[in-house]
């Protein structure tokens, strides 16, 4: 039986480049799945070699940048928090306001797929709060919240 509280099972790439201003290379995610109303939601990155990041980071031992996965849970957030709002016919800027409690806790190499698992922890008016972890294989990588704010 599928789960009511599931809104938006998938939102793919043609979606994302509907949704967020961001385009390549800054366009970090690939889709965001199982979107729930109570405003949490899955991003998912296939990360491949050919990323612009490791071309300097580093050429010898490709590691994906932390700050890299800290601006695709916001890009994650942006899309779950774009979409809960009823009746939003245009795209929204997203701007980060917080990243707290930031920790990076292993490598994520190329070939890896990271999911970033993101949950609302607060909102008020046009300013959102997530807690987001960011996963590959099931083990946690990085973490953070964040908090982001919605305009026109």
């Amino acid at each position: 039986m599928e789960d009511a509280a599931v809104r938006f099972a998938l939102v793919d790439i043609n979606e994302i480049l509907m949704t967020l201003p961001h385009r390549y290379p800054m366009l970090l995610i690939d889709r965001v799945i199982n979107i729930r109303t109570d405003y949490s939601g899955v991003g998912v990155k296939n990360v491949t070699f050919n990323e612009p990041p490791f071309q300097g980071h580093f050429p010898d031992r490709p590691v994906y940048p932390g700050v890299m996965m800290i601006e695709a849970m916001a890009q994650t957030a942006g899309v779950i928090g774009i979409k809960s709002v009823e009746g939003t016919e245009r795209p929204r800027a997203v701007y980060f306001l917080t990243i707290d409690k930031c920790k990076f806790r292993k490598p994520v190499m190329p070939g890896d797929t990271i999911e970033y698992h993101m949950r609302s922890i607060g909102r008020r008016k046009t300013m959102w709060w997530f807690h987001g972890d960011a996963r590959v294989n099931g083990t946690t990588v990085a973490e953070a919240d964040i908090g982001a704010m919605l305009t026109d």
